[in-house]
């Protein structure tokens, strides 16, 4: 069976069919209060002497391994008549159960479910989101195995939400033609408020879980824009369901995609202020392009999945990062934003890339292969050593679609190159991509080799030439902080616990260089105290050293592990960077083409 099957298919699976799964899942929640889901796995078929059951260690989209096995209590395993079965643990997620050649095995277990994230498991008495990889358990070697799962919702709810088709003749019970799709349909269970709509012939289900000042109409509106604009780059729309599943908090954000549903995570409160919808929008926006770009057209290591181990790929920089710069593309061509608006998060984004040390330390294809052990484990260093390719990835992408656009005469752009590869290889091949056949489609596509922009900015650490990019379309790029004259120490401080205390020290600053490390108490710059925060905006610390002149030398004393030291600095000018995108005057016709085919103006 193949890894990406049409959901399509499922709808039309006969009832002889169904009847053949040998794979049955029930849950129940007898105690959400106390964050806990019941899980009954019923295996028929069993025709050996033992049989192996398997916890996923990882969820595909979130590239850590999370020991999802380690929140498993309760196991238990049982023969037809109801006899337990014996069974040991033989690794960290394998149970393996002494079938004595029953034929059927019940196994039952309670997974504890209290951390919340879009890619983890969450059950309180208020509602239950389950992420698949950290509830179902699957028979060793059966992957391809179909299954049905039967939710029992806690009796004050009355709602579920998924992406996998309900099995009609059974309530609350839905069909997975194989683990692939099931551990790539989350669940929302609860009270949910619920509404759709129907865009490029596709019903949407928005399940907004946690309230909010959300107007229905207004997100009908603008999904529905988002859906339009995305499906024209690919001519189809490969589902006829999708489900956006919204986690409203005080302060949320994140996503995570899948085959035909997204979860998302929101804050309640910020709809009715025009950048906090504009943000949720570029979230949907995001989430929903995965629908081709990863979901379908992926790197080769992105399926079909080892569940057990990590996946590596040198190529998260095109499946995220090309879905960065997409979001906001989108939202502009949609009318959510203006291109004055987006030229402006395109320079803040760029700013922020290009102030972090990490970008000269590491290179893009590197940031992809070990995001397993630094993308989702940041430490106090990591902007020293590490690069993010989401948004060095979305520059990447940036400066391909122009010089696309700019080779071809404004005949292709991005949108072509990912048509492109959608078409070769998920419609015709259904199989991932290699680097070298990215690259490939890349010059063809362009007419042109980009042995250079890979050497210098996907496999090296050079600085993007974005002038000569931006010059293609009539723009450039001005550093505003360029001319500034201010004092530079290096070091960020946070007021913890009534001491001031460093929480980062940046590569090569005059803090780097001095010795002075992240937890250090300050206490005195040149012999006069600093005192807690009087000013939110400003710490005492930065207060002190906008006071000083770069060249200036300063003596700060301060406290490490409760030993009285002191240091000596020099203070040099801000290195960092405060970018804005300005038109040239005079454009050239060619110019003009590039641009207008750009910004689709």
């Amino acid at each position: 069976m193949k890894y990406l099957i049409s959901l399509i298919i499922v709808v039309f699976m006969s009832s002889s069919l169904l009847a053949q799964n040998k794979i049955a899942f029930e849950l129940s929640f007898t105690e959400p209060q106390a964050h806990y889901a019941e899980v009954q796995m019923n295996i028929s078929g069993v025709k050996s002497a033992h049989i192996d059951l398997k916890m996923p260690v990882w969820t595909p989209g979130s590239y850590l391994i999370r020991e999802f096995s380690k929140n498993v209590e309760g196991f238990k395993a049982f023969d037809q008549g109801g006899k337990e079965l014996p069974f040991e643990k033989i690794s960290k997620n394998t149970w393996r159960i002494s079938t004595a050649n029953s034929g059927k095995v019940k196994v039952s277990y309670r997974i504890y479910s209290f951390e919340i994230s879009v890619r983890t498991s969450f059950v309180d008495e208020s509602h239950a989101f389950l992420s698949p990889t950290g509830i179902f358990m699957y028979p060793d070697g059966q992957l391809n195995e179909a299954s049905e799962i039967t939710i029992n919702p806690h009796e004050t709810w009355s709602k579920i939400s998924t992406g996998l088709e309900k099995v009609s003749s059974k309530p609350n019970t839905f069909y997975a033609p194989n683990f692939d799709v099931l551990y790539d349909s989350p669940f929302e269970v609860g009270n949910q408020d619920i509404f759709e709509f129907v865009a490029e012939g596709v019903q949407h289900e928005v399940a907004m879980y946690g309230g909010g000042n959300y107007d229905k109409e207004i997100l009908k509106r603008d999904m529905s824009k988002i859906v339009i604009e995305q499906t024209k780059t690919f001519g189809i729309n490969p589902n006829k369901r999708y489900v956006f599943i919204v986690h409203n908090f005080n302060s949320g954000g994140g996503g995570l995609e899948h085959l035909n549903s997204t979860v998302l995570g929101a804050s309640r409160n910020s709809y009715n202020t025009e950048a906090g919808l504009l943000r949720f929008l570029g979230l949907v926006s995001h989430e929903y392009f995965h629908l081709w770009n990863v979901k379908r057209l992926r790197p080769i290591a992105l399926g079909p999945f080892n569940y057990e181990q990590e996946n590596y790929s040198r190529n998260l920089w095109i499946a995220e990062g090309f879905t960065a710069y997409y979001q906001d593309i989108y939202t502009k061509r949609a009318g959510l934003q203006s291109p004055e608006r987006y030229l402006m998060t395109l320079a803040a984004s760029i700013s922020s890339v290009e102030n972090q040390p990490g970008n000269r330390v590491e290179a893009l294809s590197d940031a992809s292969f070990d995001a397993w052990i630094k993308q989702y484990r940041p430490n106090e260093n990591s902007a020293n050593s590490t690069i993010s390719y989401y948004s060095k990835g979305a520059l990447l992408a940036l400066i391909i679609d122009l010089e696309i656009i700019h080779s071809t005469q404004s005949k292709a752009g991005l949108d072509e190159l990912m048509k492109a590869m959608y078409d070769e290889y998920y419609t015709k091949k259904d199989r991932g991509f290699t680097d070298a056949e990215f690259k490939s489609m890349l010059e063809k596509v362009a007419g042109k080799s980009f042995d250079d922009v890979y050497r210098d900015y996907v496999n090296g650490v050079k600085t993007i030439d974005y002038n000569k990019y931006f010059g293609y379309a009539g723009f450039t790029l001005i550093d505003d902080a360029a001319k500034g004259n201010d004092a530079y120490l290096g070091a960020v401080t946070a007021l913890k616990d009534g001491k001031i205390i460093v929480t980062n020290v940046s590569r090569q600053s005059p803090a780097w260089k001095s010795g002075l490390n992240v937890n250090d108490e300050i206490i005195a710059i040149d012999g006069s105290r600093i005192n807690n925060v009087s000013d939110p905006r400003l710490s005492e610390v930065e207060k002190f050293i906008s006071s000083k002149k770069p060249g200036e030398k300063i003596e700060i004393s301060f406290s490490r592990d409760g030993i009285f030291r002191k240091t000596e600095l020099t203070l040099v000018r801000n290195p960092n960077h405060r970018f804005r995108i300005a038109s040239v005057p005079n454009l050239t016709q060619e110019q003009l083409a590039v641009r207008k085919r750009w910004l689709k103006l």
